[in-house]
Order: structure tokens, then sequence, then C-alpha cells
């Protein structure tokens, strides 16, 4: 009896898992696309970036401690200096006009490829919208 308890309390938890993982499993397809659209010409296939011009999407240190700043960096375009993995790039990112749905699954997308984890942390459309740009 304890056995048939534990058997139907893990496939309870497991399937209650479910939904997040595949809709960040969508999410992240989405984000692909979405990628390799708007960002691919400069960031690279490999999201390596070009040394002191494109940062680097790979690895990056910039966009997994401060996952707020690469949305607005996404949202709003980019100009200034910024340091990713110990290198200063100063270049403008263009507004590249996407909607916050199209932000959060990009945004899904490069935090979980090439080497970056997101620990299964899904960036959603609502958390896009509340990124303001401060002016």
């Amino acid at each position: 009896m304890k056995s048939i308890f534990a058997f139907i309390t893990v496939a309870v938890f497991c399937s209650a898992m479910l939904p997040q993982d595949d809709e960040l499993a969508k999410s992240i397809e989405r984000g692909k696309m979405v990628y390799s659209e708007n960002c691919i010409s400069c960031h690279m296939g490999t999201g390596e970036g070009v040394t002191a011009t494109f940062p680097p999407l790979a690895k990056s240190d910039y966009l997994m401690k401060t996952p707020e700043l690469a949305i607005k960096a996404i949202k709003y375009g980019l100009i200034g200096k910024i340091k990713v993995n110990d290198v200063d790039y100063d270049n403008m990112m263009p507004n590249p006009g996407l909607g916050n749905d199209e932000i959060a699954d990009v945004t899904n997308y490069i935090m979980n490829t090439w080497g970056n984890s997101s620990e299964k942390k899904m960036i959603t459309e609502k958390m896009v919208d509340e990124i303001k740009e401060k002016k």
C-alpha cells in the first residue's frame, strides 16, 4: 500500500511540473526563430558574438547575472558601455521592435542555450512588460 501511495505521489508531483517545462520548451523553440530573424547577424549562430564589437550571449555573465538588464536591452535597445565576461563593449544595439511575447521567447532561448542555464526559470511576457525604460 505504501508503494502505491508513493508512486501516486511521485506521479502527481511530476505531472504538476510538466506544464512549466512544456511551456518553457515551447518558448525556447519560438525564441530560436526570433533569434535567427533578429539577433544572429551580430551575436552569431552559436552566440559567441564578435569580441570587442558585439558581446557574446554564450556563457554570458552579463546575461545570467542581470537578466533584467538583458531584457531591457532587447526591449529598448542599448547604448553605452557594458562589460561581458571581463571584456568591455561600447557599441549600439538598436531596438529590434519585438513584442513582449517575442522578447520573453528570445530571452528564454538565449538563457537556455550555448552553455547558459536558467535552471528552468521561465521569463514571461508579464515579466517583460514590467521592465520599464528609465529616462
